[in-house]
């Protein structure tokens, strides 16, 4: 297949930074992988549950993962067609795009639906080739889910009550949904919303130090991870409306930034940890009982590998570190320039 690639045609969702080159033996790989799905049907849910259950706990659980399989499948597919593969994978990931948007039924769980910000990437990079009726549809839907986030975070915080899952990971994966929408939308108002969010995150979840919450809550760096992976994930995004949110401070004086570099002795193996020995949350026991990877031990580095390719977007002396971790970046790092 000629892939005729271009630096324009590298350019991915709007929050990647400056394209390179697109990165060819990547980009064949993965038209590799999606040819088989080129005639495929969608399957999309309408409800999707793995939150506190384990597999084989029920049945959604298990068709829910087997079903949140589309959404890499579909940014895949998008970013193929954006890099020179043929508009047939651009007709695939609209294709999964519409089914899912006309389908899925938000339930405002962030850990449920953490994993559709590769459904917004999708949004982001195909929109312009929608038809004005899908592209309506597909806004008024996203928009709706976002304000949805908003309303129950705006909500619980008017309440005066601090619930912990308003200010741990739960709040990283509902603040980064938010933002990926705002930016994708281009959505000024919404936006702003977003960006309240952010910083109230960090005053609420990192100290100055750099540790954040859910190390004291759950004594793993597991969930250090699981709680910034996110925040970068919505800082990039806000990069691409002009905003550095990666090393500004919040009013705390914690910045994105400096939770990173927290965990930089555990993920270069200068420190090790033994995971969730004193975690205060019962479900941690019960996944370790249940074989569960990264559920007790030591702590893996290679987990942070994702969290630190997309950090060193902003921090390129941390990529050295990330490629130690894992030698290739995500799929749509290469593919979307760095």
């Amino acid at each position: 297949m000629a892939l005729g690639l271009t630096a324009s045609a590298a350019r991915a969702a709007p929050w990647c930074s400056v394209p390179l080159p697109v990165d060819a033996a990547r980009l064949s790989a993965m038209v590799s992988r999606l040819e088989p799905a080129l005639d495929s049907t969608p399957q999309p849910l309408n409800h999707v549950h793995v939150e506190g259950s384990l597999p084989n706990d029920h049945g959604l659980h298990d068709a829910s993962v087997q079903a949140e399989r589309q959404l890499p499948l579909m940014r895949d597919a998008a970013l193929a067609g954006r890099a020179g593969a043929g508009d047939a994978y651009y007709e695939l990931a609209q294709r999964y795009l519409l089914a899912w948007a006309g389908t899925y039924r938000p339930d405002i769980n962030p850990i449920d639906e953490t994993v559709f910000d590769a459904l917004v990437d999708t949004y982001a990079i195909v929109k312009s080739r929608l038809t004005a009726d899908q592209r309506s549809r597909v806004e008024a839907w996203l928009r709706d889910w976002a304000n949805g986030y908003l309303t129950d975070m705006k909500r619980q915080q008017a309440s005066g009550a601090r619930k912990t899952n308003y200010i741990n990971n739960w709040q990283s994966h509902r603040v980064k949904l938010v933002t990926m929408i705002a930016a994708a939308l281009e959505d000024d108002a919404l936006f702003a919303d977003a960006r309240a969010q952010f910083f109230r995150q960090l005053d609420d979840n990192i100290l100055p130090s750099g540790e954040v919450f859910d190390f004291g809550q759950r004594d793993a760096l597991h969930y250090v991870v699981y709680d910034l992976e996110p925040l970068v994930q919505a800082a990039l995004a806000a990069r691409s409306r002009g905003e550095n949110w990666f090393t500004r401070k919040a009013d705390t004086g914690a910045s994105l930034e400096s939770a990173v570099m927290w965990l930089v002795p555990y993920a270069d193996g200068t420190k090790t940890h033994e995971e969730f020995v004193h975690s205060s949350v019962p479900f941690d026991a019960e996944r370790a009982a249940a074989g569960m990877k990264a559920f007790s031990g030591q702590f893996d580095p290679k987990h942070a590998a994702t969290l630190f390719w997309l950090a060193s977007e902003f921090n390129p002396s941390l990529r050295p570190l990330a490629e130690r971790l894992e030698v290739r970046p995500p799929s749509f790092i290469p593919l979307c320039g760095q």
